[in-house]
């Protein structure tokens, strides 16, 4: 019998939203996930994330909520104490603001406040970052507010994989989560790495090994301090620049 070829085919191009809606299909295999949010069902979602999931897995998984954050921001807590994974989708970061109690003094404290008995496995998802020709209160990065915050973790992927794959070790953290998606990224094209199962989110990620300088940055402004990194690899050599104006000096 012959053997069969493994296949060489490369793997399609995706973008960052699609990574980030086949993220959310996987996650739905748990039966105790599901989606809630402003118009994530029917609509697919403000951004085209949640888009034909409403189809594939019902209205009892795919939840479109009143417009009210505190309200249903509230009831994804509730429903992570009582043993289910919500994910919660936030439309723009400016919302949150209304929900804001919910996350501070329910989310954030309720594991320190029960003596370490309750935890809340919540993920709450919502777009940030400006630079898509909205209104001023659309376009706010609130993010590191939120990092300052003792008892929740914020995650703000910055690239395909991290779209695709971030969300699986969100649900797998026994507290809250805040995932903070950059809308300028949405539209981000590439090819997925193939090779890549799982994301360390505790740790830094070098996407540059170098011996110059450290750029340190986060979510949509990854991509730009790439770009000026490439640019800068291809620059004439400074140092060389230097010397010969040292020598003319003299």
């Amino acid at each position: 019998m012959n053997a069969r070829r493994a296949s060489t085919k490369a793997p399609p191009p995706t973008t960052y939203r699609e990574a980030l809606r086949e993220a959310l299909r996987e996650a739905l295999r748990d039966e105790r996930v599901f989606l809630m949010g402003e118009d994530v069902g029917r609509y697919g979602g403000c951004f085209g994330v949640s888009l034909g999931l409403l189809e594939e897995f019902g209205p009892d998984r795919i939840r479109d909520t009143p417009l009210s954050e505190s309200a249903f921001v509230g009831a994804g807590i509730g429903a992570a104490l009582g043993g289910m994974r919500p994910v919660v989708e936030i439309m723009t970061v400016n919302f949150s603001l209304l929900a804001l109690d919910q996350i501070l003094n329910n989310a954030a404290t309720l594991l320190h406040m029960s003596g370490g008995q309750l935890n809340v496995p919540v993920v709450i998802r919502m777009t940030t970052g400006a630079g898509r020709q909205l209104g001023a209160q659309h376009s706010h990065s609130l993010e590191g507010w939120y990092a300052h915050i003792p008892g929740i973790r914020v995650l703000a992927p910055a690239t395909l994989d991290d779209a695709r794959h971030m969300l699986a070790a969100a649900l797998a953290d026994p507290d809250p989560v805040l995932i903070f998606e950059h809308g300028s990224l949405y539209n981000a094209a590439g090819i997925l790495d193939p090779t890549i199962e799982a994301v360390d989110l505790d740790s830094a990620a070098v996407r540059r090994s170098g011996k110059d300088v450290s750029v340190i940055t986060y979510g949509g402004s990854l991509p730009k301090a790439m770009a000026a990194a490439d640019e800068a690899a291809t620059a004439p050599d400074s140092g060389a620049v230097e010397e010969r104006t040292a020598q003319r000096g003299r």
